[in-house]
């Protein structure tokens, strides 16, 4: 990648994506941002060019339309800039049980979240080429390596992500073009799940982390060429475990720290007894220690 190469980060507006674009910016690195329209992706992109004198080009479109995959790669190549760094962040998720969002809702999640970033790497492929050494990095998340309930479609698009930047990078190894896998937990992005972090329980609040603290690990795993990228100690130790847990204490313990994520709707009664605050700490002690004993 020469310095004259681009970053192209989706998603770019807020959250996750607006502190990548921040971190990109205190590295000099010019970019392409996107996020969907009406988003103040515009507000994002000059704040860039007036505090870091970098350049930050903004388009406002909806990727999960699959020709606005397409038209972007047109505008970026009308812009004159080549790719030497794609960042797939752009994506949706939620916390809800199954029957509670329409097959609209869930076509949509699949295609901005699966098919978009498959669709930008391929078009921005010769890019990558062009500018190798490059990079790729595929924003996929924890729910990818653990069953989420309320999470199935979300957990399964993330998995996918992983399971696609794993093969890629080996395909594209030779030529230099690097992918990475971002796999970060709980992040503060919005005000509803700031509150449920500080009223969820003492490892949830630990393991939850900034999106500034997810952004500076996302890139600086991404310039070394890590594969999969875990940002917090906790959730790297909590990963580590569920590799030798057997498969109904992993249930246990992902139940117990989903517990301070509500479904969005009222969920279907169910004949389960929720946790107790016993219960709770029992859990929560078993996963301190677990912790303990893996590092």
């Amino acid at each position: 990648m020469q310095p004259t190469d681009y970053a192209l980060i989706t998603g770019a507006s807020e959250g996750l994506g607006k502190a990548l674009a921040l971190e990109c910016a205190e590295r000099g690195i010019p970019m392409v941002l996107v996020a969907l329209p009406g988003s103040g992706l515009a507000h994002t992109a000059n704040f860039i060019q007036n505090h870091f004198g970098v350049v930050a080009h903004a388009i406002e479109t909806d990727l999960s339309e699959e020709a606005n995959c397409f038209a972007l790669h047109r505008q970026v190549q009308g812009l004159g800039c080549r790719i030497g760094i794609l960042v797939n962040n752009a994506g949706m998720g939620g916390t809800f049980y199954f029957h509670q969002r329409s097959t609209g809702y869930y076509s949509r999640l699949i295609r901005l979240n699966t098919l978009a970033p498959t669709l930008l790497s391929r078009l921005f492929l010769d890019d990558l080429l062009a500018a190798a050494p490059a990079h790729i990095l595929n924003v996929s998340s924890l729910a990818a390596l653990f069953p989420l309930p309320q999470k199935q479609v979300y957990g399964g698009t993330k998995s996918y992500l992983l399971a696609f930047s794993r093969s890629l990078r080996r395909e594209l190894r030779p030529p230099k073009v690097y992918v990475s896998a971002l796999c970060p937990g709980a992040i503060n992005t919005s005000w509803r799940l700031i509150l449920a972090n500080r009223t969820g329980t003492w490892l949830g609040r630990r393991s939850t982390l900034e999106p500034q603290v997810v952004a500076k690990a996302a890139i600086e795993g991404m310039l070394r060429k890590k594969a999969r990228i875990v940002p917090g100690r906790i959730n790297r130790l909590l990963l580590q475990v569920s590799n030798w847990c057997p498969g109904w204490l992993q249930d246990r313990l992902t139940a117990f720290q989903q517990k301070s994520f509500k479904a969005e709707v009222v969920p279907l009664p169910t004949s389960h007894t929720p946790f107790s605050q016993p219960q709770n700490k029992m859990y929560e002690t078993l996963v301190l220690a677990t912790v303990f004993l893996a590092a």
